[in-house]
């Protein structure tokens, strides 16, 4: 089967993830870490630590298919002062402390979890996202999400600047079949993964193909009023290496295919949704991405 990386966040992420897991055994999810709402934003105030949430959520996609591990480390609390937080936020965040480093503790809970890849975080030490829109700074990820509906979201960063990613991320692309940048929140997930140089230079240089899997809608409001070309310029425009736009042309965004091509990336249209045209169904985009190989 092939080596495969997935690269990006949250729901989205987890619908690339759960795809891959259809046509290889050798994954790693590369995952932002830089959400400073909810359950994440309160561990980050309090201890100081990358956001769990996002990782959490990519270990439950690739957890072994037992639906009692994915209950437990979904499961939020309901009172006290633990009102909230997701179990596997404060599991994820117990065993980085335990273990001192984060990686580490990332792959034992994939070990505990029977994860059928490797979850790594794209930075090694916490980062907050700014982007430019209208014209004015705008700081956290929350923040510059929400700031989408003033205007387009321009200039995105991380600080520290010089962030650094995981040598087991850098290896993981560098041996990779295949590179995919999932779908989801486009600047506050996609382009905060890319924008790590690290990360951005070993795909640059990556062996396999990169490809990119168009949103099927926009996220209010932070991508209000962008079609899917938009999408993928906004990915090119920070620095980004896309091969491959893989999109639903009755289903999902708009997409210039001209556009595209003049941009250098070829434009591959499929039937990626599911039977009420909503979601990304897992199995379609795993032919799909399959087909890319």
């Amino acid at each position: 089967m092939p080596a495969v990386v997935a690269l990006g966040g949250g729901h989205g992420l987890g619908v690339a993830l759960r795809a891959i897991r259809n046509y290889s055994d050798t994954i790693t999810a590369i995952v932002s870490v830089a959400d400073d709402g909810g359950s994440s934003g309160r561990l980050r105030r309090d201890l100081d630590v990358p956001a769990p949430g996002d990782l959490r959520k990519a270990l439950v996609a690739l957890a072994a298919d037992e639906p009692g591990w994915s209950r437990a480390l979904e499961h939020r609390f309901r009172s006290g002062e633990l009102e909230g937080h997701a179990v596997g936020n404060l599991f994820l965040v117990g065993l980085a402390e335990s273990f001192d480093d984060l990686p580490t503790a990332l792959a034992e809970a994939g070990r505990l979890i029977g994860a059928v890849g490797a979850v790594l975080p794209a930075t090694l030490d916490p980062v907050v996202i700014k982007a430019e829109v209208a014209g004015e700074p705008v700081e956290g990820q929350v923040a510059v999400a929400q700031a989408g509906g003033r205007g387009r979201i321009e200039r995105v960063e991380l600080v520290p600047h010089d962030a650094a990613a995981p040598g087991a991320a850098l290896q993981a692309i560098a041996a990779a079949d295949q590179v995919v940048l999932a779908p989801g929140s486009l600047y506050t997930s996609v382009v905060a993964v890319l924008c790590v140089s690290d990360l951005q230079a070993a795909i640059a240089q990556a062996p396999g193909r990169v490809v990119q899997v168009a949103n099927l809608h926009t996220e209010s409001p932070e991508t209000d009023g962008l079609d899917g070309t938009d999408h993928l310029e906004a990915l090119l425009d920070h620095g980004a290496r896309v091969d491959v736009l893989l999109f639903d042309r009755e289903h999902g965004l708009r997409v210039d295919e001209d556009a595209v091509r003049a941009r250098g990336v070829l434009p591959v249209a499929d039937d990626l949704t599911d039977a009420a045209g909503a979601e990304h169904d897992p199995e379609k985009l795993a032919n799909a991405l399959a087909a890319l190989l």
